[in-house]
């Protein structure tokens, strides 16, 4: 059974989206001849957010799922704002997903054709060159309950329009002096179709093309017409489109030659609370510094988050919890980082580390011994094994977790109470030592040798459990413990304020005497563990052999609402 039939079972059609019902109608009427071809089409301005994903899904997907195929397309008719970088980075993040397109293509591998489109419709009457500014051809659109005004230049003569659409790519005139306007209808009730411009003069050197071009196609004009070009058959788009979907149609109208369309559908785009999700606003973020580069951790870029330690399936079933549907709405943050908890609880090893390090001294300890405790890895899957972990007299203690005048349910170290130490020994604490400044140094315990853990029950409960580290055998290490960055739950709706002031101020704090196990030494970068009690890290690239630096992912539990 192939995957159209396979598709077809009563279980799979209740969890289809209603793209997938459009693609399931279409075979099952014979549209397209069978085939499915979808594009994911970026432009190459930036690098691609979580908001990115959820369109890279459900292209790739539906090819995958119909056998069909999904090409990557930049749409690089701005070369003004494009880069090879993006080119790159954009590839790199869509492997990293887990997608792999079928062909490479570029909107301006098809300037000459869509020049060639434009100037048919010059001959057709159906476009004219504008001399007027910007502002005066804004001004004659009219509104949506008022007809626009025609152009001046609306009838001037196909052979003049023609000899100055030449002009227009010949770098003698200045950027904004004319426009290539489509000839539809002023008076329509769609805004998109009052003789939209088509074509406007660039002077800045193309990244693919160079110096040919200097009369480059609007995005509205390009799209659909590569569409038409590669043969997709299923356009998907986010909902901002719905409304250019007339022009789409009617571009592709005087350009088809034979009974084949793509057709556009659009689906609710991402908007995640506390993350800004516009290209422009996350450029002004790295070009003023207040992150460190488009991979900062705290950025929704999947360069941010896969340096965070993101997983791609966390990514992927994160997108499909939250499925498509035909209107926008607020995702909370705390899902997604529901959906990488989830993942990485299943797959991560448990390893102790220390983030403000006190120092235990088990007092009736013997000074020269060292025990090998065994640990489970990890107690979701059984195949990650047992690990040793070194227990010795001196040992590292979370600060948090000694309390001289604690309150009555505090369960960890506080003078004459008992506490396990995870994996080891229950102790009980007998004080502690201070410094000039009346800071606790040091922290006294004894241990009852009878109750080890995995010895039999001694009878012994305490209530409290604490992990730890051997302070002879653990490495020290940086820690970047990163929030949400901004404040504010809707920070793209919070256009009045200046970036900066939307910043949570600890969004990144960097601790530099944590201790971790030494097990941990040969970590590699996008290497990932929990830290027992703490979150979940990982190791960032700024690691040296000399010096690891852990990313905390996200803490074990959502926080962020008990601050609200």
């Amino acid at each position: 059974m192939n995957k159209v039939e396979n598709s077809n079972t009563e279980e799979n059609k209740k969890s289809l989206n209603f793209i997938e019902a459009i693609v399931e109608k279409d075979l099952k009427e014979g549209k397209n001849d069978g085939r499915v071809q979808t594009r994911f089409p970026p432009e190459p301005n930036g690098y691609l957010h979580i908001g990115h994903a959820k369109a890279i899904c459900i292209d790739f997907g539906i090819a995958e799922r119909y056998n069909g195929v999904c090409n990557l397309r930049f749409d690089d008719t701005n070369p003004i704002k494009e880069d090879a970088e993006y080119v790159e980075a954009i590839k790199d993040n869509i492997h990293w997903l887990g997608f792999e397109w079928g062909e490479i293509f570029h909107a301006s591998d098809y300037f000459q054709q869509l020049w060639d489109f434009a100037v048919k419709l010059i001959k057709e009457g159906k476009a004219y060159i504008d001399e007027q500014s910007a502002e005066e051809i804004a001004k004659q659109k009219g509104t949506t309950t008022k007809s626009g005004t025609n152009s001046p230049y609306r009838d001037r003569p196909i052979e003049e329009n023609l000899a100055l659409f030449e002009k227009m790519n010949s770098g003698d005139l200045p950027e904004g002096s004319m426009v290539l306007r489509a000839k539809i209808d002023m008076a329509a009730a769609n805004m998109h179709l009052r003789d939209p411009l088509i074509y406007r003069i660039i002077h800045t050197p193309h990244h693919m093309t160079g110096t040919t071009w200097k009369a480059y196609p609007m995005y509205d004009f390009a799209h659909g017409q590569c569409d038409y070009f590669e043969g997709v058959t299923h356009s998907i788009c986010t909902l901002e489109f719905d409304v250019h979907r007339p022009l789409y149609d009617w571009f592709i109208d005087q350009l088809a030659d034979s009974d084949y369309r793509p057709h556009q559908y659009e689906f609710n785009r991402l908007n995640l609370t506390y993350t800004m999700m516009s290209k422009r606003r996350l450029l002004e973020l790295v070009e003023k510094k207040l992150v460190s580069g488009w991979d900062d951790p705290r950025m929704p870029t999947l360069a941010g988050l896969k340096r965070r330690g993101y997983t791609p399936a966390s990514i992927r079933n994160f997108i499909d919890r939250i499925g498509y549907t035909k209107y926008d709405g607020m995702i909370d943050l705390a899902l997604l980082e529901h959906s990488i908890r989830e993942d990485l609880n299943a797959k991560t090893a448990r390893v102790s580390g220390v983030l403000d390090p006190i120092k235990l001294i088990i007092t009736n300890y013997p000074e020269d011994k060292t025990e090998k405790m065994v640990t489970v890895n990890n107690p979701e899957d059984d195949t990650m094994g047992i690990r040793e972990i070194s227990f010795t007299k001196e040992l590292y203690i979370e600060r948090d977790d000694f309390m001289e005048d604690a309150p009555k349910k505090y369960f960890r170290l506080t003078p004459g109470n008992e506490t396990r130490l995870k994996s080891a020994y229950i102790v009980k604490c007998t004080g502690c030592k201070k410094d000039e400044k009346g800071n606790v140094v040091e922290v006294y315990a004894e241990y009852d040798p009878l109750t080890k853990s995995g010895m039999p029950d001694s009878g012994r409960k305490v209530k409290g459990t604490i992990h730890w580290i051997s302070v002879h055998h653990s490495i020290n290490t940086e820690v970047r413990l990163y929030d949400r960055l901004f404040t504010v739950e809707d920070p793209a709706n919070a256009k009045d304020k200046d970036l900066k002031e939307l910043i949570n101020p600890d969004s990144l704090k960097v601790l530099n005497n944590c201790k971790v196990e030494e097990c941990l030494k040969d970590a590699q970068p996008g290497d990932s563990f929990q830290f027992q009690r703490i979150g979940y890290f990982n190791v960032d690239i700024d690691s040296t052999p000399d010096k690891l630096v852990f990313n905390r992912t996200v803490p074990l539990r959502d926080s962020w609402a008990k601050k609200k």
